[in-house]
């Protein structure tokens, strides 16, 4: 299996880090392949721009999804877009790590979606949902929270934790074709003494060796939809 981990954390020796790092040594220790895209170390760029192309395609007005389809066409991709670009496409599955800041994924990670995710290469032309480009490979989320679990649940002061989640879910994994498998959650790390952190390392390492197993999360199929509305019928 080949595995793409996108690493969206500032300190290398955080918690986020630390499942990271459970990850690689799992996957290369199970004769997995693994590439890391580990955005700080890399100096990610998050702003989205004409900076994304080397082609250009109206000079007169930037419209970005017009230029992402026709750089698709003319590999006018920027090396750096092009670089995870390519590893998207390597991998077989993909793991997306991060704190949950402000109830979603910090900058940088939703800049490498803006950036990398590009129409005419990763999705348009009917490919969406179990139409869509990565339809059978495998993706989820590995994130921590600030908080402990039970402020996240559906009578919780921060709300359902899925209900968070769902617009990566399902409008970025499951969007791209992907099947998304539940997530796996480290409730506050930051606020539990080292023995549960262990815990949550020993749960993610038992969870990933679970990965071809684990049942994603049950989207409606294209096929439950009004072409013409979009609209289930």
């Amino acid at each position: 299996m080949k595995t793409l981990i996108v690493h969206a954390h500032p300190e290398p020796r955080s918690f986020n880090a630390a499942m990271t790092a459970t990850a690689v040594a799992y996957f290369e220790e199970a004769g997995h392949d693994v590439q890391i895209s580990d955005l700080y170390a890399m100096a990610f760029d998050p702003v989205s721009d004409r900076r994304n192309f080397k082609s250009v395609h109206d000079p007169d007005y930037f419209k970005q999804q017009a230029e992402e389809q026709h750089a698709s066409k003319v590999d006018g991709f920027a090396p750096d877009i092009r670089r995870e670009i390519e590893k998207l496409e390597w991998c077989e599955s993909l793991i997306l790590q991060f704190p949950l800041w402000w109830f979603g994924l910090p900058a940088i990670l939703k800049g490498w979606v803006d950036r990398v995710m590009v129409m005419g290469r990763i999705y348009g032309g009917g490919r969406w949902y179990d139409s869509g480009r990565f339809a059978g490979k495998r993706a989820m989320l590995a994130l921590t929270t600030g908080g402990p679990q039970n402020i996240y649940r559906p009578d919780g002061l921060n709300g359902d934790i899925h209900q968070i989640l769902f617009p990566i879910n399902h409008g970025i994994l499951r969007f791209t074709g992907f099947d998304v498998l539940p997530p796996f959650i480290a409730w506050g790390p930051a606020h539990v003494d080292e023995a549960t952190r262990q815990g949550y390392l020993a749960a993610y390492r038992r969870r990933l060796a679970t990965w071809a197993q684990t049942a994603p999360i049950a989207y409606p199929s294209l096929a439950e939809y009004d072409p013409q509305t979009y609209r289930r019928q």
